[in-house]
């Protein structure tokens, strides 16, 4: 018998002109001891069916048809119920860590406060609790960073104590929303065999809502996919991946970048005339022609962060090393990935580049000048008019309180003053076609895109300085595997018309595999190989590497 039934679920957001479904007529049900997969698109109401079963659906928004029924109870007929059976019930791990964990509380108090909310448990047998826990889910020094608060955590160090604090109850139902999105490799595959062994354990039912196709192919019983508020189909994962039968699941699963080998373009079947072709880029003709040298366009020597809790003293008991003697450099024109685990150093080594850290040690070098050591604004400025970021989250990067022209419009005009309005407004216009987005855009705020339009207004910013050197720091984790596709194929058509170079930062290893010639392996701040992309897939040097390929989700695996 099934323990969750959604029947007909239906939920739609009044808004002044229209009403929006985001969910239409929903049939799902999940057993004890099963793992269903939820995947579709950005907006195609994956999260409004797991906010729905908890009842937590925002205004103007409302559950306007269907049922949701655990066990016995009848959750919309019972809104004061389901209060108590979240988090005891019920285990929620959302997307966001940041917002999951009160800021002004440390995560060991968080742990406690919740344990004995649910649990007749004393204080240290709450702590006690806490501890194992934290362990469980893959966290080094678990005594020493229960005392830590949210801020002093990596993003995925953060994700892993929201994971802690969705099963410190002991739910009957655990409701994961992209629960990994944030984590490198090998604690994805700690966390996600953590969840599969718990499901058997604790005869867990379990709705897993993910972009990832690898995850659903090595995690899930079951998958749902859906298009739009709609239920486009559902079925064994074996089937649904390997014999899917509507064109919008052929679509999904095309879009997902092998493990295996190396193609020249993310393959997209849907609109596939407008996103399969490389992209003929308008702001060609404003673009400062550059021929790309056989040179290394960036150096980093010897470099070395030291993050010190104690803004006081100097040698701080409570110091992290984040970088530790890091060399590598990147050649003019290529793509050079950074991978390594959370908390390795990849991004404040892409910090340190585009100098928003300064090194505690070491050098870096752009175009042969050393750009750890200027010291005037003005020659500073010629720098980082070359050098520009592609943030992970494009939501926090972006201004919210401008329109998309003025978010474009401002570097523009820092670094050239004297451009007329109707020039600044052209450039503008060719910036948004050239990734993609209509003129209308331009008078948009940033809260009225998707996530994967941000991420383009994100890389329009990016190129408006005409930089040499783009640095991308994890551009495409939050995006499902349709739209990540066309904004990696639009990074290649960019990287190729406009000669551009690449530092291309990520934990998803096929991506890094399709995008970069050479790659670097980082753990602990310290780097562990540098080579070509091909021979570190092929045959890996360092054992570190050989255990991040092993653990890699491989959507191929559910064909063996």
């Amino acid at each position: 018998m099934s323990f969750l039934k959604i029947n007909n679920l239906s939920v739609n957001y009044q808004m002044r002109k229209e009403t929006v479904y985001a969910a239409k007529n929903v049939n799902i049900e999940v057993n004890k001891g099963e793992i269903l997969g939820l995947v579709g698109e950005s907006g195609s109401g994956k999260s409004t069916v797991g906010n729905a079963i908890i009842n937590l659906i925002d205004e103007p928004g409302k559950v306007s048809g269907g049922s949701v029924v655990l066990g016995d109870l009848n959750i919309h007929e019972n809104s004061e119920s389901i209060v108590k059976y979240r988090g005891n019930k019920i285990g929620l791990i959302f997307q966001d860590p940041q917002t999951s964990l009160n800021p002004i509380l440390t995560v060991g108090e968080q742990l406690i406060e919740t344990i004995q909310t649910h649990l007749q448990m004393s204080k240290e047998e709450a702590k006690n609790k806490s501890l194992n826990l934290l362990k469980e889910v893959g966290i080094k020094d678990a005594e020493k960073r229960f005392d830590n608060y949210p801020h002093q955590f990596s993003g995925g160090m953060r994700q892993r104590v929201v994971i802690s604090l969705a099963l410190c109850c002991e739910p009957e139902l655990l409701i994961a929303d992209e629960p990994t999105t944030a984590l490198d490799v090998s604690i994805q595959s700690q966390i996600l065999e953590l969840i599969k062994r718990l499901t058997k354990e604790r005869n867990l039912a379990v709705i897993l809502i993910t972009h990832d196709m690898g995850v659903i192919a090595e995690t899930t019983d079951r998958v749902a996919v859906m298009k739009n508020g709609d239920l486009v189909e559902v079925g064994i994962t074996k089937m649904i991946l390997t014999n899917p039968q509507k064109k919008y699941t052929k679509s999904l699963v095309s879009s997902v970048p092998p493990t295996n080998k190396k193609i020249s373009r993310f393959v997209i079947i849907e609109d596939e005339k407008k996103n399969n072709k490389p992209n003929n880029i308008k702001i060609l003709n404003r673009w400062q022609k550059r021929e790309i040298k056989s040179q290394d366009l960036v150096q980093v020597k010897n470099l070395s962060k030291t993050f010190d809790d104690n803004f006081f003293t100097e040698n701080s008991k409570n110091s992290v090393m984040a970088v530790n003697d890091i060399s590598f450099e990147i050649k003019e024109g290529e793509t050079f990935g950074l991978v390594g685990e959370s908390g390795s150093g990849k991004s404040t080594i892409a910090k340190m580049i585009v100098n928003l850290f300064k090194p505690s040690s070491g050098n870096i070098f752009f175009d042969k000048v050393c750009i750890t050591k200027i010291k005037r604004k003005s020659e500073l400025m010629k720098f980082r008019k070359q050098i520009q970021m592609i943030f992970q989250d494009p939501y926090s990067s972006l201004n919210s309180r401008l329109k998309v022209k003025d978010i474009i419009a401002e570097p523009i005009k820092l670094h050239n003053p004297s451009i007329s309005n109707s020039d600044l407004n052209s450039y503008i216009f060719d910036l948004l076609e050239s990734v993609e987005l209509i003129q209308k855009s331009a008078d948009r705020y940033p809260h009225e895109f998707s996530g994967g339009q941000r991420q383009r207004i994100s890389i329009a910013r990016a190129l408006a300085t005409q930089p040499r050197l783009l640095v991308c720091d994890e551009p495409t984790s939050a995006l499902d595997v349709s739209i990540q596709a066309q904004i990696l194929n639009l990074l290649k058509d960019l990287q190729e018309q406009l000669n551009l170079t690449i530092l291309f930062i990520s934990h998803d290893l096929p991506v890094v595999r399709q995008m970069c010639d050479r790659i670097g392996v980082l753990k602990d701040g310290k780097l562990c190989e540098v080579t070509n992309t091909e021979d570190l897939f092929i045959k890996p040097k360092h054992e570190y590497t050989k255990e991040l390929l092993r653990l890699m989700p491989k959507i191929e695996s559910i064909h063996e």
